[in-house]
């Protein structure tokens, strides 16, 4: 019988859900752009750290942010980047 620490977790992200979470992040580069910030580096830090602080307020992009699972966004930017479905 396994364990839970030999259980894989496969991720399920509806197309929907994906579009909502790519204009949320494309949302937030433009405000953290507009702001003056470099916007990779304030979402990688943000992502690594789950620090809001990274994410300025403007344009409400702290809260769109914080809406968005982390583990979702990271299996949607691996994807993407890989260009895999």
């Amino acid at each position: 019988m396994a364990n839970d620490k030999d259980t894989t977790i496969t991720f399920q992200i509806s197309h929907e859900k994906e579009l909502e979470t790519k204009q949320a992040l494309r949302d937030v580069y433009q405000a953290l752009k507009e702001k003056g910030y470099n916007p990779i580096n304030q979402i990688v830090g943000y992502i690594l750290s789950e620090d809001p602080t990274y994410i300025t307020n403007y344009k409400n992009a702290r809260g769109i942010i914080r809406k968005i699972d982390r583990d979702e966004l990271l299996n949607i930017l691996v994807r993407s980047y890989l260009n895999k479905e």
